[in-house]
């Protein structure tokens, strides 16, 4: 699974007075987002994030960048830059810091406020913090760097302008153009043309929604939607929502005020989030709106504000969904509003979680019967004006899967920009002279959290998790005696996860028993060859006659 291009080889010393960009995450998935600038021997890290595993990752929490091809050079990182607080850019910083503890990481005041907490729970202490905002400017060795106000689902995002000496980048840190943001803070397109005026030579730029067509919705169009919702409600309301989704809690929060609703947080992260939201004035709480127990008035007068949106297994709403949370049961005739969108690859997840509520009676509002939910990311009308307005000599998608990527280069290429590079994890691209090409490639792969193993899991690890979680596995135990070379016991067949008794195992016995002495009579006598070919015989039986591979396990004992 590891990501080297065989037609890419090492890149070369990087050139005198050039830049070198090296994406560690994020092109090619939407999650885990890492990219590396460096510049006259000095390493600048803008955003370092997680990305959530999948069906095809058994037990792994989180999955990280792989710091692999910085690893030996933590001493030159002179910062880290984070664009916005979701977990996909800031959510493996503290896995990066328990490297280095002392890299200076900078970003907006609300950004900085949520990773405060995983900083604490890793207990990194040494870490300087730079708190920036729109407009600043901040020197970080080689690296000039200027912040820029972009609008996204989760407030106090920022774009940032790196110049050197070998050109100015530009990256966009995942964005929209809402008109009309809820709390007007919109994307600061003069400051994008002021740039493009003095000269853009590379333009990194969010892709996620490069091959959807026109704009995406204005945040406070979803507003009739909920309000409606919320007028006709009988019983309570269950939102879900991203934790980190404020000005989504925001419209929650007025329409409850509306109606004449408490509202109560669910889940750690909600109540989390939204207290910091509240403390650093990004969250305006009505009166008496806000109530700790989610029992505080009858259903008909409650809202309960809930995680787990994306139908994760553990999170809330798969809980009440299969009815297995300690605290909030569906009553028929409660409502669910899914007020969030589908990460890709979940569908699947989540639509199970709206099977289970409305099998339990609740009336599920979602985007897909209700305007309830708008993206957060920038539709290709406005990936094309962001092009005309910049005029970028070099374009690197960046933030999407390779479709997402292509479609983002095209539009980049329908506006006349002269060079776009398409590339993925581990590409290194070189500014030199004006001019961006890809130069070869860094070894990188998926890095595994499991429990509290880092990059220990292999992927074949992973690859044995998924045989045993869908093809099962069988035990053979065979005692040998070593000095006559027969067998004294066995073999003895269990088999697990196949939907077979072991009876069905008495068909092959004998022909192990054939086998086994086939190869005792030829003086075979190595543990290791008997319990080969014990695997060869129960494999090709178990492919044949129950049409599985499961993971087998031979034992030779001597006696």
């Amino acid at each position: 699974m590891s990501h080297m291009h065989t037609e890419l080889g090492p890149p070369p010393k990087l050139a005198d007075g050039g830049l070198r960009v090296i994406p560690l995450g994020g092109l090619g998935e939407v999650g885990r987002n890492m990219t590396v600038f460096e510049h006259a021997g000095k390493l600048l890290i803008v955003d370092v994030g997680v990305l959530f595993p999948e069906e095809h990752h058994p037990g792994v929490d989180l999955i990280l960048p792989d710091f692999g091809p910085i690893r030996d050079r933590l001493q030159d990182v002179v910062g880290i830059v984070l664009t916005h607080g979701h977990e996909d850019h800031i959510g493996g910083v503290p896995y990066l810091l328990r490297e280095r503890g002392t890299i200076p990481v900078i970003g907006s005041k609300l950004t900085l406020a949520l990773l405060d907490p995983k900083l604490r729970e890793h207990r990194l202490k040494e870490v300087p913090r730079h708190e920036v905002s729109e407009n600043d400017t901040l020197e970080l060795g080689p690296f000039s760097l200027e912040f820029v106000a972009v609008n996204h689902s989760i407030p106090d995002a920022l774009a940032v302008a790196i110049k050197t000496p070998a050109g100015v980048a530009l990256h966009t840190g995942d964005f929209k153009m809402d008109q009309l943001p809820l709390d007007g803070r919109i994307t600061d397109l003069r400051a994008f043309a002021r740039l493009g005026e003095a000269g853009v030579d590379l333009f990194l730029t969010d892709s996620t929604n490069a091959e959807v067509p026109g704009f995406t919705v204005a945040e406070r169009n979803i507003t009739p939607a909920i309000d409606s919702v919320f007028a006709s409600s009988t019983g309570k309301i269950i939102v879900a929502s991203f934790a980190s989704h404020v000005h989504r809690v925001q419209q929650v929060l007025d329409a409850a005020a509306k109606h004449g609703r408490k509202v109560a947080y669910v889940g750690r992260s909600m109540v989390r989030n939204m207290q910091i939201a509240r403390e650093l004035g990004y969250l305006d709480v009505p009166d008496g709106v806000v109530v700790d127990k989610i029992d505080a008035a009858p259903a008909d007068q409650m809202v309960l504000m809930s995680t787990g949106s994306q139908g994760e297994p553990m999170a809330a709403l798969s809980r009440i969904a299969n009815r297995s949370h300690q605290q909030v049961a569906i009553e028929p005739g409660d409502t669910v509003l899914l007020a969030s969108s589908l990460i890709p690859g979940n569908e699947n997840a989540v639509y199970r979680v709206i099977d289970g509520l409305t099998k339990l009676g609740a009336r599920v509002v979602h985007k897909g019967n209700a305007l309830v939910h708008v993206s957060g990311h920038a539709s290709a009308g406005e990936l094309l004006y962001c092009y005309n307005i910049v005029q970028p000599s070099n374009v690197l998608p960046v933030h999407g899967e390779i479709r997402h990527l292509h479609a983002n280069g095209a539009l980049a290429r329908q506006t006349g920009v002269p060079n776009v590079l398409l590339a993925e994890d581990g590409y290194v691209v070189d500014l030199v002279d004006g001019h961006a090409s890809i130069t070869g490639a860094v070894e990188c792969g998926y890095v595994y959290v499991d429990g509290s193993s880092v990059g220990d899991l292999t992927d074949s690890e992973l690859k044995d998790r998924r045989v045993l979680g869908e093809e099962g596995f069988i035990s053979v135990v065979v005692v040998v005696d070593s000095t006559t070379g027969k067998i004294v016991s066995g073999p003895e067949i269990h088999a697990r996860g196949l939907a077979e008794d072991d009876s069905v195992f008495d068909a092959v016995q004998p022909r192990i028993v054939s086998a086994l002495e086939e190869a005792l009579a030829e003086g075979t006598h190595d543990q290791r060859q008997l319990q080969q070919v014990m695997r060869r015989v129960l494999g090709s039986f178990a492919g044949r006659k129950l049409r599985r591979r499961p993971m087998i396990i031979p034992i030779v004992l001597e006696a």
